[in-house]
C-alpha cells in the first residue's frame, strides 16, 4: 500500500534508495528474514561506513552510506510484502537511524578534528531539519485520501502491539523514541503549531522539503567524504539548517 494517494505524491530527493529497498524486500518474501532483520542490516551497513570513514577509505564510505540508504527502504517494504507490520519495527528503525546519525558525526569528529562542540550543535541541526520533513510528511499523509496513517503527528501515546509483537517491547522502543526525538518534535511544533490544519501540502513544497530528508543528509556526506571535503560535514549541516526557517516562512505565507 502506498503512504500517499496519487494526487499527493511527489518527487522525494530523500527516497533514491526505494527501488533498491522494493528489490532486497521482494528478494526476501519467501525467507525467514524479518524486517526486523532488515533494520538490523542497515546498522550493520552504517557501522562499515564509519569504520572505512576512521580508515580514510572515503569511497567505501559513501558506498555504505548510500547503501545504508537503499537497505533502509527495505524494512517497511517487507513488512508489506510479509503482511507483519509492527510498532516495534518501526520504532527501532527510527532508533537506530539517530544513533548513527550521532556515530557518523562523531566519526567525523575525531577524523577531521572538528571541535565536539560544534559537532554536538551539528548533530542537533540535523536531526532537527529531519524533524521538518516528517513533520510535514506525516501530515501529508494523514490528511491524504487513502492515505498511510499509521504514523501521527503528535506521539504522546503508547500504541496497542500488532499482532505478532509483544507489548512490552513496544513499551519500551516507544519509551527510547519519545526520549530522542521528543524533543525535536517539540521544537519544530513550536515553529508551525498550525501547520497540521492545512488542507494539504503542494507536491512541489514537499519536494523541496525533501532536501531535508535523511536519505539526502546522508547523500550529501557519500558525495562530500570522497571529494576530500571532510572537514567542511560539520558547518556545511549548521548552515544548511537556515533553510527551516524559508521552509516554514513559504507554509505559513501561502499554505493555510
Amino acid at each position: 500500500m502506498s503512504k500517499l494517494a496519487a494526487q499527493d505524491k511527489f518527487l522525494d530527493l530523500s527516497d533514491y534508495g526505494r527501488p533498491f529497498g522494493k528489490l532486497l524486500a521482494s528478494s526476501l518474501k519467501n525467507t525467514r528474514f524479518t524486517p526486523i532483520h532488515v533494520t538490523l542490516l542497515f546498522g550493520i551497513a552504517g557501522l562499515l561506513a564509519m569504520y572505512c570513514i576512521g580508515y580514510n577509505h572515503y569511497n567505501w564510505a559513501g558506498f555504505f552510506i548510500v547503501l545504508k540508504s537503499g537497505i533502509d527502504a527495505a524494512d517497511g517494504e517487507l513488512a508489506r510484502l510479509k503482511n507483519t507490520p509492527s510498532y516495534s519495527g518501526r520504532y527501532l528503525d527510527s532508533v537506530f537511524d539517530i544513533i548513527l546519525n550521532f556515530l557518523f558525526l562523531m566519526t567525523i569528529c575525531y577524523i577531521s578534528q572538528t571541535p565536539f562542540w560544534l559537532t554536538l550543535i551539528a548533530f542537533f541541526c540535523i536531526q532537527l531539519q529531519g524533524t521538518l520533513y516528517n513533520y510535514y510528511y506525516v501530515i501529508l499523509r494523514n490528511k491524504s485520501v487513502g492515505g498511510d496513517t499509521t504514523s501521527k503527528v503528535f506521539e504522546y501515546k503508547t500504541p496497542r502491539a500488532l499482532p505478532g509483537e509483544s507489548q512490552k517491547s513496544v513499551d519500551i522502543l516507544f519509551k527510547i523514541y519519545t526520549v530522542v526525538y521528543g524533543g525535536f518534535d517539540k521544537i519544530i511544533h513550536a515553529m508551525d503549531s498550525d501547520a497540521y490544519r492545512v488542507k494539504t501540502l503542494p507536491n512541489w513544497f514537499m519536494t523541496l522539503v525533501s532536501l531535508y530528508g535523511l536519505g539526502f543528509q546522508l547523500l550529501i556526506i557519500a558525495v562530500l567524504l570522497p571529494l576530500g571535503q571532510i572537514e567542511w560535514i560539520v558547518p556545511f549541516f549548521i548552515i544548511y539548517s537556515a533553510l527551516i526557517l524559508i521552509l516554514i516562512g513559504i507554509r505559513k505565507t501561502y499554505f493555510k
